[in-house]
């Protein structure tokens, strides 16, 4: 029996070091050259993506080429393309809810060779800038929304296509085999990680979750409520469940979430459509006056206005989660004169590099869950159909295979 353990052992590690091989070979094939690969072009609003061959430039200094192995798509991505309407953001490749390998690095890079498993980072992290240094945000002055967050995108590219130059959305750009990123926005996680898997933490989960843990501070025995059920709101009610939320009322107008809300911790369900009265008004007569904590999680101003008038007054803290830059959202004063507080949240509050890696290594020892997540798996051709499944709420996630491991 000794001996067939010791045989299953040196096999195991035969195998990975054919791996690791094959990664160097390949890197040596690639490093200081133009990558041609597969991406999804968005080349304007409203219009459907394309499958093109893109041309990615080398990593300059301090900067990393990866090899995106799985992506999500998020709503983020809908956002840009059929609401955001900036003419400015394209043509650009979308996606940024990915996972990969690192294929080469740039002159100053130490901390990241090639083959470790990432995940790129939309919200960077230079550890120098005074938001950084802070603990009180987990913003950076490096990042590309600090001044472009209207086009979603900076200025500089790595990617051309048909001899133009194509953005990189929200920094990332995982709707492509490969992309390019600076060190600051990547994270090095577990060698043992599924990329399938984790690369939901590149945003949505840790977005949901990180808003109920960190920015609302959800407290032990406390009264909740998440509006939108879509893979963030899912994430808060883990978060409120993980906080030790006593009552998670799960608020959406598709009854068929509800089911899968449970999974993650969901006491109770309401559907606004099966009321006559405002939702705030059903909520409060429910718990008494009003939650302890709300989460608004689909980026709509009036679902905003409702999230916070559901909290109960003197102290009920409402946190707007979902993305939108669209219309200026508004409350009564009272609102808050009465005692309730109104916040926001970017990445559930998480400083990237640093949270990451640990959400990983929760997931990795059971203690977040991901898998359940996950309801589509596509490849990278067939984004569209992956997109209009979030539409029309058919989806929680779908993860798109986009390269080859």
């Amino acid at each position: 029996m000794q001996n067939i353990s010791e045989s299953v052992i040196v096999y195991k590690w035969l195998q990975r070091l054919q791996e690791v091989a094959h990664t160097l070979h390949r890197v040596m094939a690639t490093a200081g050259q133009v990558i041609k690969c597969k991406a999804a072009i968005a080349w304007e609003p409203n219009k459907p993506m394309v499958i093109e061959e893109i041309e990615v430039a080398p990593p300059q200094a301090h900067e990393i080429r990866i090899k995106i192995v799985a992506t999500g798509v998020c709503h983020t991505d809908l956002y840009h393309l059929f609401e955001g309407n900036n003419k400015e953001g394209f043509p650009a490749v979308l996606g940024h809810e990915g996972a990969g390998i690192v294929e080469s690095v740039g002159p100053g890079v130490t901390k990241f060779k090639p083959g470790d498993k990432v995940i790129p980072l939309f919200i960077s992290q230079c550890g120098q800038c005074k938001f950084c240094k802070s603990p009180k945000t987990n913003l950076c002055e490096r990042s590309w929304s600090n001044e472009r967050y209207d086009v979603m995108s900076d200025i500089d590219s790595r990617f051309t296509c048909r001899g133009k130059k194509v953005l990189q959305f929200m920094g990332t750009s995982t709707f492509s085999e490969y992309t390019v990123l600076n060190e600051i926005a990547v994270a090095k996680i577990h060698d043992s990680a599924p990329l399938d898997k984790v690369c939901l933490l590149g945003c949505g989960i840790p977005t949901g979750y990180g808003a109920a843990v960190n920015t609302a501070k959800v407290e032990p025995g406390s009264t909740c409520a998440v509006f939108g059920l879509g893979a963030v709101g899912l994430a808060a009610v883990m978060g409120c469940k993980a906080a030790g939320a006593a009552r998670i009322i799960a608020v959406d107008v598709n009854k068929d979430k509800f089911e899968k809300a449970k999974v993650f911790g969901a006491t109770d369900f309401v559907n606004p459509k099966e009321h006559s009265k405002p939702i705030s008004q059903v909520l409060a007569e429910m718990t008494n006056g009003g939650v302890d904590f709300s989460l608004e999680c689909v980026g709509n101003v009036e679902v905003m206005r409702s999230a916070l008038e559901s909290c109960v007054k003197g102290w009920g803290v409402s946190v707007l989660v979902g993305w939108t830059d669209m219309h200026d959202f508004s409350a009564r004063p009272i609102q808050l004169i009465a005692g309730r507080t109104w916040k926001g949240t970017l990445f559930g509050g998480f400083k990237s590099k640093d949270g990451v890696p640990k959400l990983v290594n929760e997931y990795l020892a059971r203690k977040l869950k991901l898998d359940e997540f996950v309801t589509h798996t596509m490849t990278l051709d067939r984004v569209n159909d992956a997109v209009e499944l979030m539409k029309h709420g058919k989806c929680i996630r779908t993860v798109l295979n986009v390269s080859r491991q």
